[in-house]
């Protein structure tokens, strides 16, 4: 697989991540299955595929317990990114940025994951009570102490769970974002931004992609799916489980998923000239925005994990991306 390079800490990872969280989080979870996402992470692997996304919140905690017995046999094949700073309670998820809670937090992760050292550890999300060069001064001293190798910040300044453009469609990312970028950087060098980037969620390339590329920061694109909208494979009204995260969201409601599958069809028209499938294209897409630009498509099958892994050798034409480009924008709100 193509390799791409995340950021200031020059560290190399397969073109195309792999996300963890539906593997034990907010999808579908009466269809998860230990055993199957693990032959999706060492599939994964397989496929040259070494970014492996995860996070503390995620389960809680099972997510990275369960990567962890991956990498008890194949950690030097991995790149591992997880975070911390979210707190899950019963009713809230709540912000965390006090230095001795992400000190500790790293640790715990530490332990779940099974190794010496995270590669990448961000800031799940900044701590509206915490100063973040606090935070971030904290996280620097992480990798002074040989525990991390590189940070990053994920969906910075955002409302709700995205980084997310104003309401009114008009692409600009809240001033706070980019606030919070640069007095990171005063602190200790931001090596990547995960956030949305995908082909009905394009707002990160209006502000903060190019935030990053001019700076070197490597940008990990979160949901390059669309919450599995852009694969084709939902059916409008199908319906969720009330546990799955889609089951609440405005966009994936049966009268705008069906509103959307203009946006499906183009994709389809493209895949179908490459012998691909949708989601392949999606990723390609996003893929071809930037040479800064890692995808981490969320799956929890080794089916999907290697579909996805494969969309790193499908090159888009200059009339492919055009035609993309003119697709209709989404329809439906995010918040």
């Amino acid at each position: 697989m193509e390799r791409r390079t995340v950021g200031a800490a020059a560290l190399e990872v397969g073109a195309v991540g792999l996300g963890c969280m539906p593997m034990s989080w907010a999808y579908t979870t009466s269809r998860q299955d230990g055993e199957e996402s693990l032959r999706a992470v060492h599939t994964a692997l397989d496929r040259g595929t070494t970014l492996l996304d995860t996070a503390d919140m995620y389960g809680p905690f099972t997510n990275e317990l369960l990567l962890g017995r991956v990498l008890k046999e194949r950690r030097a094949e991995a790149f591992v990114s997880t975070k911390c700073g979210l707190l899950v309670g019963e009713q809230h998820i709540v912000a965390n940025g006090r230095p001795g809670y992400v000190r500790r937090a790293c640790d715990a992760s530490l332990r779940r994951l099974q190794t010496d050292v995270i590669d990448l550890y961000l800031l799940h999300r900044v701590d509206p009570e915490v100063p973040i060069e606090e935070t971030w001064g904290a996280l620097a001293g992480l990798v002074g102490a040989g525990k991390v190798r590189a940070l990053g910040l994920s969906a910075v300044g955002a409302r709700g769970s995205r980084v997310r453009a104003r309401q009114g469609g008009n692409g600009h990312l809240h001033a706070e974002t980019l606030q919070h970028l640069a007095r990171a950087q005063q602190v200790f060098p931001v090596s990547c931004v995960q956030a949305e980037l995908s082909v009905w969620a394009p707002e990160a390339l209006d502000e903060l992609l190019p935030w990053c590329t001019a700076r070197g920061v490597g940008f990990m694109a979160a949901m390059p799916l669309g919450n599995g909208f852009l694969t084709g494979t939902l059916t409008p009204g199908g319906g969720f489980e009330p546990d799955d995260l889609r089951a609440r969201h405005p966009r994936f409601t049966a009268e705008m998923m069906a509103a959307n599958q203009p946006i499906v069809a183009g994709l389809r028209r493209v895949a179908e000239r490459h012998g691909a499938t949708p989601a392949q294209v999606a990723l390609a897409w996003t893929l071809a925005q930037g040479r800064s630009v890692v995808p981490v498509p969320g799956t929890k099958t080794a089916r999907w994990a290697r579909e996805n892994a494969a969309a790193a050798a499908l090159r888009l034409t200059d009339g492919d991306l055009a035609e993309i480009a003119g697709l209709p924008p989404a329809r439906g709100s995010w918040d």
